[in-house]
């Protein structure tokens, strides 16, 4: 068994990306969830933040462990060892997405591979823009997040909000 590297902005994280990690878990002898710093998106929450919402809810998983990274994925992974990425797939426009994405990680690292799995039938639909739009209108979002990642986006925007009405 080998290890992978599980990138994303998990910006929040989702149960789908939870269940993404637990399989992931059982796949590989060890998974590195990489939350990444990227400059062409806007985060509602610092990295730090991030990485803390996932360590928080994988401390039950011995193999997985929580880093962060900027610039190039496959720079990432000669760093860390690996040439495995993990990525989760919900619909066929992600199958495409994603394996763009593979196609041209393979271009500057003719060794990096990836790994798709399929989303649980449950979190086909979810992403974390759906949630962060629903949580800044007052909606519910406990199905789709942890608890803490819940409370976390409350008091995101209930600072946003007191912000623009100042």
């Amino acid at each position: 068994m080998r290890k992978a590297v599980y990138p994303g902005m998990f910006d929040p994280v989702t149960n789908g990306h939870l269940d993404v990690i637990r399989r992931g878990s059982v796949i590989f002898s060890g998974l590195i969830v990489s939350v990444g710093c990227n400059p062409l998106k806007q985060a509602l929450f610092s990295v730090e933040e991030r990485m803390e919402m996932i360590r928080h809810n994988v401390k039950d998983f011995k193999n997985v462990e929580v880093d962060c990274f900027e610039g190039m994925l496959v720079d990432h992974l000669a760093k860390r060892g690996t040439n495995i990425i993990l990525r989760g797939i919900r619909t066929a426009s992600d199958f495409e997405y994603e394996l763009n994405r593979a196609l041209t990680n393979r271009v500057f690292d003719k060794n990096a591979e990836t790994v798709f799995v399929m989303a649980s039938e449950q979190y086909l639909f979810l992403n974390s823009a759906l949630i962060k739009e629903t949580a800044s209108l007052g909606g519910n979002v406990s199905k789709f997040v942890p608890p803490d990642v819940e409370r976390g986006l409350m008091q995101k925007f209930k600072r946003l909000q007191r912000k623009n009405t100042t």
